[in-house]
């Protein structure tokens, strides 16, 4: 008895609980209805016998950068150097130096760049091979001006590397570059060239031509070689600019801007070009306020060779160039630039201010001297 009047109190509760709520309606479902088309949308066809194009059977592929290395690997070098500095007491220390080259002749010719072996007292070319040559320092021959140097072994016999034509370069063309990196030994590291007749100011100069590579060039690259997909040498890895924010960006002397220079060097052991005989250095505000010349732009004389063509000029130390053959001069590089893009022999316009006077005058210009002279 007791059972069922529970269970008849429980479904009464439960009866009463569902008794609370309030069933809403819900709001009927309509059927969608058409988009109602804008009256800027276009309804006729383009071409109603328009088809897809086809999908390419397949693509074309990198050369293996393996067999690259392979063809140019042998011709590379390390190349290591001691320098003798004085240090802030004047006491003599012996820096050491790491960079790379490459083989341009199989009678030992090895071709680096000036500032690998600049200054050295101890040149030691390591090849390939793991086989060691000492190189005399007075067997270097150097041009700062383009950052390159020739360097002669007594080996012969060597594997020499195969020049490439550098003027058949396009940016996005895949190359490699082999050296030193680090001075940990010989490496390669691929990229494509970003840039081609990059002009480049490095230490007070500027160097012309170069390739701009993506390819990644460390301290120890300098002087090694960039090469073509055909493994050719068709540059000269020279320089890095790496900044804050600034993606690296390395460069590479082009072989059309090079071989020239190389060439004068191996047969001359020097290289000649259009000489003026001064010494310049760009006015500005600062320096002409320093120095009281007459005008704060321009440049200016501060070395000049007796018996040279400025002197035969009549241009003495002092003297601000404005003008050179018609056009005008703001720097010493743009200067230096003109001179040597000039002809030995050649008559030049030049037109300088003397207190306050401007004048113009004519130089012959005559083949630079040997260095040293």
């Amino acid at each position: 008895m007791k059972r069922g009047l529970i269970v008849a109190l429980l479904l009464s509760v439960v009866l009463g609980a569902c008794s609370c709520f309030m069933v809403v309606p819900q709001p009927p479902v309509s059927s969608p209805t058409a988009e109602i088309p804008d009256e800027h949308t276009p309804t006729a066809p383009i071409d109603p016998t328009w088809s897809p194009p086809l999908v390419a059977e397949d693509t074309a592929t990198l050369p293996s950068i393996a067999d690259v290395v392979d063809k140019v690997y042998p011709s590379v070098v390390t190349i290591s150097t001691e320098v003798v500095t004085l240090d802030f007491f004047r006491t003599p220390r012996t820096q050491t130096g790491a960079g790379s080259g490459w083989i341009i002749d199989q009678d030992g010719i090895i071709v680096t760049n000036n500032h690998v072996v600049e200054g050295a007292k101890k040149v030691t070319v390591e090849l390939a091979d793991g086989r060691t040559l000492q190189a005399d320092p007075d067997d270097v021959y150097r041009d700062p001006l383009t950052d390159l140097a020739v360097i002669r072994t007594h080996a012969t016999d060597l594997p020499a590397a195969k020049l490439g034509d550098s003027t058949h370069l396009r940016v996005g063309d895949w190359v490699v570059a082999i050296g030193n990196p680090l001075g940990r030994g010989l490496r390669a590291k691929e990229g494509t060239v970003s840039g081609l007749r990059v002009s480049l100011p490095a230490d007070g100069q500027t160097l012309h031509d170069l390739i701009e590579t993506s390819a990644a060039i460390n301290p120890g690259n300098s002087g090694g070689p960039l090469v073509n997909m055909k493994g050719q040498i068709i540059g000269i890895t020279s320089a890095k600019i790496a900044g804050v924010g600034v993606e690296g960006m390395g460069y590479a002397i082009s072989t059309k801007m090079a071989m020239p220079i190389i060439e004068q060097l191996i047969k001359n052991g020097y290289v000649t070009r259009p000489w003026l005989g001064v010494t310049l250095y760009t006015v500005d505000e600062y320096v002409a306020t320093v120095n009281r010349l007459p005008v704060d732009k321009g440049v200016v004389i501060t070395h000049l060779a007796p018996g040279s063509p400025a002197d035969k000029a009549g241009l003495e130390v002092g003297d601000v160039i404005t003008h050179f053959k018609g056009e005008e001069i703001t720097t010493a590089g743009e200067l230096i630039q003109d001179i040597h893009s000039s002809q030995v022999e050649e008559e030049v316009e030049i037109t300088f201010v003397r207190g306050s006077d401007t004048t113009t005058t004519h130089a012959r210009l005559i083949q630079s001297p040997p260095p040293g002279k």
